[in-house]
């Protein structure tokens, strides 16, 4: 199974990393680090040396509780990031819910549009069907500002199941190829810790809709309650957590830990006879 993200074709005989490159003042882990070119940069380059497979750029943060950013505001943000970075080795990835940025963001040469909206903004899979750039569809119960306050399911599996199957047909019926689709349950996003469990238990039910999976567990609140221990410590939470997600059926995970998630993998591969 191969992935199409925009010129790449990434194979996803191997699980994928996703790194994350946070050009904002505020977001959960790391704001205000790279706010800058300069250090959106630096982090950018320090993520490829480490082994990442994909970059993931955002200018807004999507933390609970987080106020949303003009479109100008993020387009100053990450597009000069987007541009310098540009034409590299490993396909570089846009975080954003807004269809012109995402526009211009592959223009500036973006390879995939990464959307916590699912791209269910007015235009959002028409910014996206032209071309090759891969997307990831993600869930969100809600919006960031609210969407912690009191996440409810009847059934989370089913109810976040049939969403992303729905969104994966509105997106093929917008003219974008399965092969450049993946899909992303949301974790942390309107749900709560045992919510978040129940979805990384039966993560690999997800694999059926036929598109990539994505796990973005890295760093988030949900390891915090488990282990008492703040964003920056959670480092070996997440890599427990990652693999957990890789053995479940997760083909790419989104982290900030780049080089030790690599090498956790590595150690999964070889121990699963995967030399």
């Amino acid at each position: 199974m191969f992935l199409t993200c925009g010129t790449f074709k990434l194979s996803l005989a191997r699980p994928l990393i996703m790194g994350v490159v946070n050009v904002t003042p505020d977001s959960f882990s790391d704001g205000g680090k790279f706010i800058e070119i300069e250090q959106a940069l630096t982090r950018a380059h320090a993520l490829i040396a480490e082994g990442a497979d994909i970059l993931d750029i955002g200018g807004e943060s999507t933390r609970p509780g987080a106020a949303p950013v003009s479109l100008d505001e993020e387009r100053r943000r990450v597009l000069p990031v987007i541009e310098a970075l540009a034409g590299g080795t490993i396909p570089l990835s846009v975080d954003s819910q807004k269809p012109e940025l995402m526009r211009d963001a592959v223009a500036a040469g973006a390879s995939m549009v990464n959307d916590v909206y699912g791209f269910r903004a007015p235009g959002a899979l028409a910014a996206v069907a032209d071309g090759n750039a891969a997307i990831c569809i993600m869930h969100m119960q809600g919006e960031p500002r609210t969407m912690q306050q009191n996440p409810h399911y009847g059934d989370v599996i089913n109810e976040i199941r049939d969403y992303l199957a729905g969104r994966v047909r509105a997106a093929e019926a917008a003219g974008i190829s399965r092969e450049r689709i993946i899909i992303d349950p949301g974790f942390g996003f309107g749900k709560t810790l045992e919510h978040n469990l129940s979805l990384l238990r039966q993560l690999r039910k997800f694999t059926d809709i036929g598109s990539a999976v994505l796990a973005g567990l890295s760093r988030k609140t949900m390891l915090g309650r488990i282990t008492g221990r703040e964003p920056a410590e959670r480092v070996f939470a997440s890599i427990a957590a990652a693999l957990i997600a890789v053995q479940n059926g997760a083909q790419i995970v989104r982290v900030h830990d780049v080089a030790a998630t690599r090498d956790a993998l590595a150690v999964l591969r070889v121990v699963n006879g995967d030399w």
